[in-house]
């Protein structure tokens, strides 16, 4: 072990809260006419933060929550940041659901979430008729509450959450092309944010972070939400990516830290109005939920004079196991050093127990305090993932001799489109699910923009009219616009091995070339 994971070994983590609810009431304690959330032109101050929060929580507490599931499909915005904390206040289990989601896919979630209180964008309120919640709260827009209104009142929580209860309910892509939700704890979510801490340490009460991932994402809810909360900083929300408002931010609105994906840095650069060397006030940007092309780091640290931090992770890991250190060396390509208390092996892929030396590929395992309980709902994915008190990640990777970590592949079948999981399973289902398709294949192929994208080889059935576009409309009305394939190609048949199942990365090279 060597330079920052060496350092890191045997430390105390900085403070650790027993709940994100003390974590902002402490804030709220010590700063409370700080600014802490900015959206367009409204504003919180720590302390109107954390009366709108206990208000809220107390309205879910009449309404049932307490000990039950409480889902959240909204997007960015003030309301979501305080939503999120009343849930955790309320003594609920939040479950954050993307709010561009399909009917098909809203319903399967919810379901499955069984959630006693809804709370959504009014622009979904059509998609929810069939989900079964005894409560629906329509929250933003021009025609849902806003949850501010509590602002200059009483600040008195509800008895705060108890750190072995349930925190959240995160739902991730499955291999069988049904989300999965991944349970956490309050003590595995506030533990995972002292953990990160210590290798990204903030400035307290000096930090701008500014939030155009979406907040119904872990890493959003990680390096946006729970970090501003805990360096006591100010939280710069943009209800969704447009590279001139990130710029104009990154400009004019003192920002000092930027959490974002490598499309995002791509797209950013790739902008007309991207000049070198306008931001001020950034010191540090944080790139997660898809790996970071080398040639994107150096480009941007070249124009902007600020580095950004690679880590990785996963919901299913807290959601963070490594990240390049902010006082140490740093390695273009590496994902950087274990958290401290996270434990980091790479084994062999046929049993999953041989520990492999350095530069030798592998699965890569962790166990730490911050790793989940288990998925809801699916006990045989439970003990798939979690064997002999380690996570199975699924991913494969590899260890220099400075204990530095690099993700080189995936064991399972999953593309990361513009930071977000696809899982082609899915989408083989709903591409199956049209009338005129005998058979289909998804994969995801490598794009320099969003670092893969989805295609798809169809074979229609006998007699079948059907082209790609129309095939492509029906992925469209059954999937996420991120999750719908960038091309369709129609082909006589498609590539299968040699016991007859169809042959996936055949597929994937047949398909490379396709829609470019």
């Amino acid at each position: 072990m060597a330079n920052a994971a060496a350092k890191l070994a045997g430390e105390a983590l900085p403070t650790v809260h027993p709940t994100v609810v003390h974590m902002l009431a402490d804030a709220a304690a010590r700063t409370g006419d700080r600014v802490a959330l900015v959206d367009g032109d409204r504003q919180l101050t720590y302390r109107d933060y954390l009366a709108c929060v206990a208000g809220f929580a107390r309205e879910l507490i009449e309404l049932g929550a307490a000990g039950e599931r409480v889902a959240l499909v909204l997007g960015n915005s003030l309301d979501m940041a305080v939503a999120m904390f009343a849930v955790h206040a309320a003594g609920a289990q939040a479950v954050p659901v993307n709010p561009i989601y399909t009917a098909r896919e809203l319903k399967h979630i919810l379901d499955d979430a069984a959630p006693v209180v809804v709370l959504h964008d009014p622009a979904v309120t059509s998609l929810l008729a069939d989900i079964d919640a005894e409560h629906r709260i329509e929250i933003g827009g021009e025609t849902g509450r806003r949850l501010d209104r509590w602002a200059g009142g009483a600040s008195e929580l509800p008895p705060l959450p108890d750190p072995d209860g349930l925190a959240s309910l995160q739902y991730t892509g499955g291999t069988t092309g049904l989300p999965k939700g991944v349970i956490a704890t309050h003590r595995q979510m506030a533990t995972n944010i002292s953990q990160r801490e210590a290798l990204l340490p903030t400035r307290t009460d000096g930090e701008r972070i500014l939030c155009v991932m979406p907040l119904f994402h872990v890493f959003a809810v990680s390096m946006c939400l729970h970090l501003a909360a805990y360096c006591r900083g100010t939280l710069v929300i943009q209800s969704r990516y447009h590279p001139e408002t990130v710029l104009k931010a990154l400009r004019d609105d003192g920002v000092t830290v930027l959490p974002g994906g490598p499309t995002i840095f791509n797209g950013l650069m790739a902008h007309p109005d991207f000049a070198a060397g306008e931001f001020p006030d950034l010191r540090i940007c944080y790139s997660g939920s898809a790996p970071l092309p080398e040639q994107t780091l150096r480009k941007w640290e070249a124009a902007t004079g600020c580095a950004i931090l690679e880590g990785y992770g996963q919901t299913e890991a807290g959601p963070v196991l490594t990240y390049n250190p902010d006082d140490g060396v740093r390695k273009a390509g590496s994902v950087g050093v274990a958290l401290p208390e996270t434990d980091l092996q790479v084994v062999d892929v046929e049993t999953g127990s041989r520990v492999l030396g350095v530069g030798e590929q592998g699965e890569i395992r962790a166990r730490g305090p911050q790793i989940m309980s288990g998925y809801r709902n699916r006990p045989d994915a439970t003990a798939e993932a979690l064997r002999d008190g380690w996570l199975y990640t699924g991913d494969i990777g590899e260890f220099d001799s400075d204990s530095y970590l690099y993700v080189r592949d995936r064991k399972k079948d999953m593309a990361i489109v513009g930071g977000y999981n696809v899982y082609p399973r899915e989408i083989d289902e709903v591409l199956h699910g049209h009338p005129d398709v005998l058979e289909a294949a998804a994969v995801g192929v490598p794009d320099d923009y969003r670092g893969e994208v989805i295609k798809a080889g169809v074979v229609l059935k006998m007699g079948a009219h059907a082209n790609a576009e129309r095939v492509l409309d029906h992925c469209r009305s059954n999937l996420a616009k991120y999750k719908v394939p960038m091309a369709i190609e129609i082909v006589a048949e498609l590539p299968k091995t040699a016991v007859g199942k169809i042959d996936k990365k055949a597929v994937k090279e047949l398909l490379s070339g396709v829609g470019a």
